[in-house]
């Protein structure tokens, strides 16, 4: 009789945990709207990670004409993103990653620095999962480093072998170009910017279970990890910045505020330590996620043109 109790009791736990999984696939990972983003207090912006500069930014990209340019990702999506040309950039070129739930063309603050404080082409993709490109899941940055390859071959071929790029994300953003980082990049890829990238998906998720939920991460990250290895194509685990910063050869541009709650303010050291390339960093005061620019413009615009110009001719 106890043996079937508890062969009962194993199976409800199996269960339960296993339906954990699945409702944090869907709400984490699955193409959807993210709710959840607007019951958390310090996010509460829209689009997330956007800021007042937002309005800024869009009111640039408004007077602008972008190309829209399509490339297809290793796995057969299709993917958009939007381009500017410059006449003073003399093949110099900004690759620019939004952040979860956004699209490229959020970050019309970001490429106005480039485009029009240093005079560089500007291309801001949307995200597979995200805006026009198509998928049906998001990747955290670990599937869409192989489409940032892709990105960076399209400037290539427009620009070809003097080409110099820059690569500069926000947020899941900021974790896209560091997991690139890591790649066998081509030399034409100068310098990246990372701005409140998070060390991995699952400590990012791991802490966001516990934030927003009170739950341990295990079982139900673990689950969660499996259902997206079967929907998606990858493991929590295997999607780490920390580990791909410390292959980097490409000199890295850490930015985060000490008041980021959403992607705690300790990961940007963590990552500080293990980058083995040239590196510098911006601690922004008093900067929640994202917020660095809005926070303080001066000292942002100033220290990601200096150390932008250190590699970039």
């Amino acid at each position: 009789m106890w043996s079937v109790i508890i062969i009962a009791a194993l199976l409800i736990i199996a269960g339960g945990v296993t339906y954990a999984g699945f409702f944090f696939y869907g709400v984490a990972i699955k193409r959807a709207p993210k709710e959840f983003l607007a019951k958390t207090p310090d996010l509460k912006v829209d689009p997330p990670v956007a800021g007042a500069s937002w309005g800024e930014g869009a009111e640039w990209v408004s007077r602008h004409t972008f190309r829209n340019i399509e490339i297809s990702s290793d796995d057969g999506l299709t993917l958009r993103g939007y381009y500017l040309p410059s006449e003073r950039a003399a093949g110099r070129t900004a690759i620019i990653a939004h952040g979860y739930s956004g699209k490229g063309k959020d970050m019309g603050a970001c490429a106005k620095i480039y485009y029009e404080t240093m005079g560089y082409n500007v291309l801001i993709p949307d995200a597979r999962g995200h805006g026009d490109s198509k998928g049906d899941y998001i990747g955290f940055g670990w599937p869409e480093r192989r489409d940032y390859l892709k990105w960076i071959g399209y400037i290539l071929a427009e620009d070809g072998p003097e080409a110099q790029i820059v690569l500069h994300g926000i947020s899941m953003g900021g974790a896209t170009v560091m997991m690139t980082s890591g790649e066998e990049l081509p030399p034409q890829v100068k310098v990246i910017v990372a701005d409140c990238g998070y060390t991995s998906v699952k400590a990012q998720l791991s802490y966001q279970l516990w934030r927003m939920y009170h739950l341990p991460s295990f079982p139900f990250v673990h689950m969660a990890s499996l259902i997206t290895r079967i929907k998606a194509g990858y493991f929590f685990g295997e999607a780490s910045a920390l580990k791909q910063v410390r292959k980097a050869r490409v000199p890295i541009l850490f930015i985060h505020g000490d008041a980021d709650k959403f992607v705690p303010f300790h990961m940007m050291d963590e990552l500080y330590r293990a980058c083995r390339s040239p590196k510098d960093k911006l601690v922004v005061h008093g900067a929640g996620h994202g917020l660095a620019y809005d926070t303080d413009k001066a000292a942002y615009v100033t220290k990601v043109a200096d150390f932008v110009t250190r590699y970039v001719l």
